[in-house]
């Protein structure tokens, strides 16, 4: 460390940024990507798979965040295309020193088009500091499929989140209206919070998931595979919106159910890293 300068200062000269920008357009036989924009640690891959539908893997080559970290996704998807975005691993969020972690991804989807948002879990670690926003536009025709699941502290290692922050913000609209709004905070004693039974009842992974349009039918799907979850599944619709919410005992329990739920709701295909 230079001599008299601030640690403080030194830290935040030494963050990490990156920012994707990917927009996906209808081809004849596929859809196909018509800009990408990579900067900082971020960038994006397309293994190939059949079908119609591309395929976009998003890889952090810091290999995790930390606070005073900035992440900008943004992801167009046009008029027909199909689009499917998953993560290359679990993101890694690191104890800070006082800053938050900052992810903003914003979604936009034309008349038609279909996008399935399907990141690997985010692990946090005590004393990290995670604030995410996520918004989203579709048309008034478009689909959307959206889970993001959280693991605090990685069990198998012994390892928990006593205290830190995590500030998770989703907005979601059609047609300009929004239909869909969503926040999770935890602050302070993290552990504590989770250990009550209103919020996880001692639960260390959670996952929300939203599909539009979603109905009744699909709540009914996942309301029979009830005895198959190893943790809690919540699920319900509205105004075709379908809401689901997974507290699970850790991150495997968690895997186990979500990937049952997304495939319960009618998600397609999962990703291929999700079956590793």
């Amino acid at each position: 460390m230079p001599t008299g300068q601030p640690r403080n200062e030194v830290f935040a000269a030494n963050r990490a940024t990156g920012r994707i920008a990917l927009s996906a357009a209808a081809g004849l036989n596929r859809s196909r990507r018509t800009r990408v924009y990579e900067s900082g640690s971020l960038r994006v891959r397309f293994p190939h798979r059949d079908g119609g539908v591309l395929d976009a893997v998003i890889v952090n080559t810091a290999g995790g965040m930390t606070g005073g970290d900035r992440f900008d996704l943004d992801i167009d998807v046009a008029a027909g295309a199909q689009l499917t975005v998953t993560t290359a691993a679990a993101e890694k969020i690191y104890r800070s020193l006082g800053p938050d972690t900052e992810l903003r991804i914003n979604l936009t989807v034309g008349a038609g088009g279909k996008l399935a948002w399907l990141p690997q879990e985010t692990i946090l670690f005590d004393r990290s500091r995670l604030r995410r926003r996520i918004d989203a536009d579709l048309a008034a025709d478009a689909s959307l499929l959206m889970a993001e699941a959280s693991i605090f502290g990685r069990s198998a290692m012994g390892e928990s989140v006593v205290s830190g922050g995590f500030f998770d913000q989703w907005r979601l609209r059609v047609g300009g209206a929004l239909v869909f709004a969503d926040a999770i905070r935890l602050e302070g004693g993290i552990a504590q919070s989770l250990a009550e039974r209103p919020v996880a009842a001692g639960g260390v992974a959670v996952a929300s998931v939203v599909k539009i349009p979603g109905g009744e039918e699909a709540v009914a799907a996942v309301r029979a595979r009830q005895p198959d979850f190893i943790g809690e599944v919540g699920v319900s619709a509205w105004n075709g919106v379908l809401a689901a919410r997974c507290v699970a005992a850790d991150g495997a329990a968690l895997r186990h159910d979500l990937t049952r739920l997304l495939l319960a709701i009618g998600s397609g295909p999962l990703p291929r890293l999700w079956l590793n």
